[in-house]
């Protein structure tokens, strides 16, 4: 599977470092900016050693937006999946709806609250939220409500949101998917999320099933968190496939949200276990 990188970077040392670990990675960079005279963004992440949890000191400078017009059309009608964050609004918005023009599906990453932040979600097929940011959007604090609110209202076939340890919830159609966490000994859960979109992205494009996709999802972020940093441990198809089975067989345990599962129908419920 390949993917490429549109956005923009700073002309620094920082700058090349993000553009370099892209490459090294694989990643097509030829989608990439680099912004003369604009410093890159910066994040220092403070780690609770206790947990794992992380708090991010996060800096980009306003020169780093990417706007509509430096998006490449071929760009985005040549892939076959399109995936987006709620940075550099109407950039995304313009390339979503390039990308719904020529059927081509769209996933959105997002955890924070934009002002006109609906002329992305329009756009949207595949929505899966960071912890909180549905009710955060809808105003309504319940879950389930705020995901379904979110599906009916913008039309996207996905609505889902991350819960973290406790794995992530799901509404497809009129059915929802809840998928538990996985107990691995976490060391830092930076990147956690990234790592479980990234992983969507490739359960999409391979044409699994939703019980299927957010279990592999979850697993993979699960088994990143093991190791320091936000890249620390980016597993392989194979190590992903492991912990599923070491699951199935009951010698990894996982995580559940009793206030989620005590509300899904009995289907969805096996069918996530």
């Amino acid at each position: 599977m390949r993917a490429k990188y549109i956005g923009t970077i700073g002309d620094d040392v920082r700058g090349n470092i993000q553009r370099e670990s892209l490459e090294n990675t694989g990643v097509d960079t030829s989608g990439l900016i680099v912004r003369e005279g604009c410093p890159n963004q910066t994040a220092y992440i403070l780690i609770d050693e206790r947990t794992g949890e992380r708090t991010v000191l996060w800096q980009r400078p306003d020169c780093l937006r990417l706007t509509p017009s430096e998006i490449r059309v071929d760009d985005v009608v040549n892939a076959k999946l399109l995936h987006i964050d709620g940075y550099d609004i109407e950039a995304a918005a313009y390339a979503a709806s390039v990308a719904r023009e020529n059927g081509i599906p769209v996933s959105l990453d997002v955890d924070t609250v934009y002002p006109g932040f609906e002329s992305v979600l329009r756009h949207v097929d595949y929505l899966v939220a960071g912890f909180g940011w549905p009710g955060k959007w809808t105003g309504e604090p319940d879950p389930f409500i705020a995901l379904e609110q979110l599906r009916r209202e913008y039309g996207m076939s996905l609505a889902a949101m991350t819960l973290g340890h406790d794995g992530a919830l799901a509404l497809m159609g009129d059915r929802w998917w809840y998928s538990p966490g996985f107990e691995l000994a976490s060391v830092d859960t930076t990147g956690a999320g990234d790592v479980f979109h990234g992983a969507f992205c490739y359960t999409l494009l391979r044409d699994m099933g939703m019980d299927q996709a957010l279990d592999f999802s979850n697993a993979a972020a699960a088994i990143n968190c093991t190791a320091i940093g936000a890249r620390g441990h980016i597993p392989s198809r194979s190590e992903v496939d492991s912990l599923l089975s070491s699951a199935a067989s009951g010698k990894v345990k996982r995580r559940e949200a009793p206030e989620i599962l005590g509300r899904m129908p009995m289907k969805a419920v096996q069918a996530a276990l």
